[in-house]
């Protein structure tokens, strides 16, 4: 059974507006959500990681297995962090959790994600003529000035998105609403987000300069953040 289908749970849930001082309860709850199952949250990152990286070289497959494949398997975060939420542990299943869900919310989710690496791809452009949708032979055109603009570029231009995946997936709603909803979240609540924002940032910017490695912990306690955040902007128990 799909973690969404509940009676209980309304067609649509209006999101409020909170304190910007509420991102610091989110990444409290994310470090609470990871501490149920660190090994499995950090396994799930690997392989997002991997499947972000391991097809990169190769023309079109790589960029289909970065930005359609990797986003799906990252929802395997948000599946992890629902089931600690509920006093369950994160498994493995989560990972392939969301391959249960309808095409049209795989799309939701997949069209949320491409937003940001549009932005991301504009800005790697323009900076330093480097096109991100395709294989990168030369790594060193892509100074540490321009990953950081880049990363930051992508952040920023994914908030209005932040939401899509949970409301899609766990809500049911359809595209269209699923977007509404998440940028309606966002209008009422920009500095709590840019407050996630920054936090996400500093985070994956620790894990790029660890070569990675921080990434294993930088997406689960990321993603459990957002969820947290998702809960508590709706208004869920």
């Amino acid at each position: 059974m799909h973690p969404e289908s509940s009676a209980a749970d309304p067609p649509s849930r209006a999101p409020r507006a909170v304190a910007p001082a509420r991102v610091l309860d989110w990444f409290g709850e994310a470090m609470r959500l990871w501490k149920r199952g660190p090994a499995t949250f950090c396994g799930i990152a690997v392989v997002v990681l991997l499947a972000s990286v391991a097809l990169e070289p190769v023309p079109f497959a790589g960029f289909v297995s970065a930005n359609v494949l990797a986003p799906l398997l990252a929802c395997g975060l948000l599946y992890a962090s629902l089931a600690a939420d509920r006093g369950d542990r994160p498994r493995w299943a989560h990972l392939v959790a969301v391959f249960a869900a309808p095409l049209p919310a795989l799309a939701t989710v997949v069209a949320a994600g491409l937003v940001p690496v549009a932005v991301e791809s504009l800005v790697a452009w323009q900076q330093a003529d480097v096109n991100l949708m395709l294989p990168l032979n030369d790594p060193a055109r892509l100074s540490a000035a321009t990953i950081v603009t880049t990363y930051a570029a992508g952040i920023a231009a994914s908030l209005p998105f932040t939401f899509v995946p949970m409301i899609a997936l766990f809500d049911g709603e359809r595209p269209g609403r699923a977007f509404a909803l998440s940028a309606r979240a966002f209008a009422l609540n920009v500095p709590a987000l840019v407050g996630y924002a920054c936090v996400s940032f500093v985070l994956l910017l620790i894990g790029i300069a660890t070569s990675g490695i921080g990434l294993v912990l930088a997406l689960p306690w990321i993603a459990a953040a957002s969820y947290a955040a998702w809960k508590d902007i709706f208004g869920l128990k």
